[in-house]
């Protein structure tokens, strides 16, 4: 899913993982293909045995001077958070990309307003 993301041209300005060793290697697999560095990720204890409130409360609390970011958690949580935000997204398989695009000014708007684009890739794809 890196190589998909690095050819796509995702360039996030923030990467957050549980710390979790399976989501936290994955983060770091991603950061080597996408060009992030792997120091820079920020491990975050909310994302492990949450709820989706638990997540929506995690992405509404991201500092403004990010536009793009990255989450790596744990199903089904993420699957629930998913489909909350977009009726479009029934399944995340493991190592998912949901990728949701807002025209939201602030992070705090997300989950109050519905995303303007949403597209869903997996491995098996």
């Amino acid at each position: 899913m890196g190589k998909r993301l690095s050819k796509r041209g995702v360039k996030p300005d923030l990467l957050v993982s549980s710390p979790a060793l399976r989501a936290l290697t994955t983060a770091q697999l991603i950061a080597n293909e996408i060009g992030y560095q792997r120091k820079d990720i920020i491990v975050d204890e909310r994302l492990y045995a949450s709820s989706p409130d638990d997540l929506l409360t995690v992405i509404c609390a991201i500092g403004d001077q990010a536009v793009r970011v990255v989450l790596f958690g744990h199903n089904p949580e993420f699957t629930d958070l998913a489909h909350r935000l977009s009726s479009e997204v029934i399944d995340m398989p493991t190592c998912a990309v949901a990728e949701f695009l807002f025209d939201a000014k602030v992070w705090a708007d997300v989950g109050k307003v519905g995303p303007a684009k949403v597209k869903l890739d997996a491995p098996k794809k």
